[in-house]
């Protein structure tokens, strides 16, 4: 199993910089941003220094979208990074929730989001594509490779991940919804021809590492984590507008805890301490994220892992970044693939 960390570009950058180096030298092989030009930095400068600072580390967008930039300025921006440092990113990419929100803007369509997710890997592996009706390629392109995974939760996009992106970005770690999602990415791309094992599986959650099982221990990783079900939130609330409080489109085990929703401030946007995620039980919290001992850790990947997943990818954001990425590196990857 690979392993990524995922942190927001707060400043100093230099801080997302060191972080990233301490990843690597802790047996992870990818490094993911959010990508939210209004609410933090932005990550295609910092993934310059990330990239020169580091060996292996492969690193992208956790997730950029199709409308904050044109396509062919994110193609040209990734293909420019792949040269200087030899194809070491890849394009996680959504329908853009909070870079569009913030920005007055409403979410990409899948329909456009689908059209994005070839033409961006079309010209940034050198290839013509169509963009706004006119066909145009990146001459100083010669050898790029770029794959793009796309974050999904209902099942219209999940079946679009299964017919078109290499990768499916699936930010919670509840088993029993992972492996719901993953057959409905796998069923899609073999009903679209596609080799249903070619497409990766990255799970994307909050871990947080503590010395032992007591109940103050887990009550504080918990809510130092709690953020994250109202970041999920946001989605879900989408998919029961669309789908119905109660449909068999979309398990009830996804929608059920959002009933006590009661809207959603960005500027506490995944974040510690968000007063948005209030109505998040610790059920939730607890479903969604890997918590306690390291041990605890390695159980639950052991059991994503036999689902298909094939990345885990840590989403820092608490006061236990630096003792997270070394517990992972000591104890939770060297175990998981030994």
């Amino acid at each position: 199993m690979d392993f990524g960390l995922v942190l927001q570009t707060d400043p100093p950058a230099s801080q997302v910089v060191s972080l990233m180096k301490r990843a690597e030298r802790n047996g992870f092989r990818y490094g993911w941003t959010f990508d939210s030009a209004v609410l933090w930095q932005e990550p295609f400068v910092i993934y310059s220094q990330i990239l020169a600072n580091t060996q292996k580390l492969h690193i992208g967008p956790m997730v950029t979208n199709p409308g904050t930039r044109t396509w062919e300025v994110t193609a040209s921006t990734f293909a420019t990074l792949n040269d200087m440092y030899g194809n070491r990113t890849v394009c996680g990419i959504g329908r853009g929730d909070s870079a569009m929100r913030v920005a007055g803007r409403a979410p990409n369509t899948l329909a456009r989001l689908g059209e994005a997710i070839e033409v961006i890997r079309d010209l940034a592996e050198g290839r013509e594509a169509v963009v706004d009706g006119k066909p145009l390629r990146i001459p100083w392109i010669k050898d790029g490779k770029l794959p793009v995974w796309m974050a999904a939760y209902g099942p219209k996009a999940l079946a679009l991940t299964g017919q078109k992106a290499d990768g499916f970005i699936l930010q919670l770690a509840d088993p029993y919804l992972t492996e719901w999602m993953v057959k409905a990415v796998r069923e899609a791309a073999t009903e679209a021809g596609r080799d249903p094992a070619s497409v990766t599986i990255c799970v994307a959650a909050p871990a947080y590492v503590t010395a032992d099982d007591s109940p103050a221990a887990l009550a504080h990783a918990r809510d130092q984590c709690r953020w994250f079900g109202g970041m999920v939130g946001n989605h879900v609330a989408d998919l029961v507008s669309r789908y119905g409080e109660h449909s068999s489109m979309v398990p009830d085990e996804l929608t059920e805890y959002i009933k006590a929703r009661q809207g959603y401030d960005y500027s506490h946007h995944g974040r510690a301490g968000n007063p948005s995620a209030d109505f998040v039980p610790d059920e939730i919290v607890d479903r969604f994220c890997l918590l306690g001992p390291a041990g605890a850790h390695v159980d639950k990947l052991r059991h994503l892992q036999s689902l298909g997943v094939d990345q885990f990818a840590v989403y820092d954001m608490h006061d236990n970044r630096e003792a997270t990425i070394d517990a992972y590196g000591t104890d939770v990857i060297p175990t998981i693939n030994a």
